[in-house]
């Protein structure tokens, strides 16, 4: 079973997370802050994984330390799980429509962690959750994962759609990258022969 558990604690946040890539689809846990919870419940759902998280955050200065810690935790949990990352597909792709939304993304698990964001919100919060959040969390993932990724806002004009999407869109194209490709038999999916 391709699994991780991660424990980090600091002066601003405590999380434990535990991470099954191979998975039912269910979120269980907190994060502390419920749009993250509502996200990270249609990124599982979408990408099949199974995740268990709590965090305890100190959301009483604001959300950012909570969003970004998690997001660290997610990608290196995803690192462990993948291991040397042999035989998985290694890239995925995803356009994804929500309502009039239209996002774009493309992950390849190379070993290099990168985000490229071109998501303009036009609103600065859904709720009480700052929307320049949604870029720090991918942030944290994709440099502790070691993935580069790429998501761009085709259209959008409702905040909340479009940071859904995100997160949909994401989860279908990790969903393809992490598969195990049937004819590789087990190869790391590179010239180099590491990622």
């Amino acid at each position: 079973m391709r699994t991780a558990e991660i424990n980090r604690k600091t002066n601003e946040t405590d999380i434990s997370l535990k991470l099954n890539l191979d998975g039912n689809g269910v979120y269980e846990g907190t994060s502390g802050v419920g749009f993250l919870d509502h996200m990270l419940t249609l990124f599982c759902k979408h990408g099949g994984f199974d995740l268990n998280l709590n965090c305890k955050g100190d959301t009483f200065v604001d959300d950012h330390h909570s969003v970004e810690d998690i997001g660290i935790c997610l990608g290196q949990a995803f690192s462990k799980a993948l291991g040397d990352c042999a035989g998985i597909t290694r890239y995925g792709s995803r356009i994804l429509p929500m309502d009039e939304t239209l996002i774009l993304t493309a992950v390849d698990i190379s070993g290099r962690g990168l985000l490229l964001f071109d998501c303009e919100m036009p609103s600065p919060q859904v709720g009480t959750f700052d929307t320049e959040l949604c870029e720090e969390f991918f942030i944290a993932f994709s440099r502790n994962a070691n993935i580069t990724m790429h998501i761009h806002k085709l259209t959008g004009k409702n905040t909340h759609h479009i940071i859904e999407g995100i997160f949909k869109a994401v989860a279908r194209a990790l969903k393809t990258a992490v598969s195990i490709d049937e004819t590789a038999k087990g190869e790391i999916p590179s010239s180099k022969g590491v990622l």
